[in-house]
């Protein structure tokens, strides 16, 4: 019994047969690649010539001014956000905008967005009244680190030091906040009438007496000495 054998196909050496491609196409391995090379761009030729009609110019926007409904589509929320989360999200950013417009005026003294308890004229009066003196209260500080420290010596002479020095300086101090009080309300009083003093006026001026001129918020906005007429 004979047995044929197949005879295969000689290849074309131009490597032009059918289904090869040219060798232009091939990479230098000799995979054919089908399509674009990945990572390039192709720039159609509508881009070129709105390029060419619309050079970019040095200065300008370079863009299309929107159409005044796509602005005004884009500005309209509704009054009342049906969906919870946006929501609840909507007034986290308010509140988060307000905080940082409360810290800046607390930062410069802008009356406009101080918190209520800071806000108004009688308030700005007493704050810079207060920043104008020296105060024995703002002093406590500072003393309370020095007895703390005198604290760890067991002498006598330590222990009595710590003793003079804590309660001296709370019952001068307290002294001092008194008479501030009574000589600032009278001028308040004269300036702007006793109707206009708001209750707890006499616990924000003292409040401020006993903090340390550099921690006091809002920030003092007057030097030392220069007191308000």
């Amino acid at each position: 019994m004979l047995l044929i054998r197949p005879t295969l196909p000689t290849p074309d050496p131009e490597g032009a047969g059918a289904g090869t491609r040219p060798a232009a196409d091939r990479a230098p391995g000799g995979t054919a690649y089908h399509g674009g090379v990945f990572g390039r761009t192709k720039t159609t030729d509508e881009e070129l010539a709105a390029a060419a009609l619309h050079p970019a110019r040095e200065g300008a926007k370079n863009r299309p001014t929107p159409k005044r409904r796509d602005q005004e589509a884009a500005r309209k929320q509704p009054l009342v956000v049906s969906d919870r989360k946006r929501a609840k999200e909507l007034d986290r950013q308010r509140r988060r905008q307000e905080l940082a417009k409360q810290r800046q005026a607390m930062l410069t003294g802008d009356e406009s967005n101080l918190p209520s308890r800071d806000r108004g004229p009688v308030r700005r009066y007493l704050r810079d009244y207060v920043d104008a003196r020296w105060s024995l209260g703002e002093f406590m500080l500072p003393a309370m680190v020095l007895v703390l420290a005198l604290s760890f010596v067991r002498l006598p002479w330590a222990m009595l030091l710590v003793f003079v020095i804590v309660y001296g300086l709370i019952i001068f101090a307290v002294l001092d906040a008194v008479l501030m009080w009574r000589r600032v309300k009278k001028q308040v009083v004269t300036k702007y009438g006793a109707a206009a003093v708001p209750s707890g006026s006499a616990v924000y001026a003292v409040m401020r007496v006993f903090q340390m001129r550099r921690l006091r918020m809002p920030r003092p906005v007057v030097p030392r000495g220069q007191y308000p007429s």
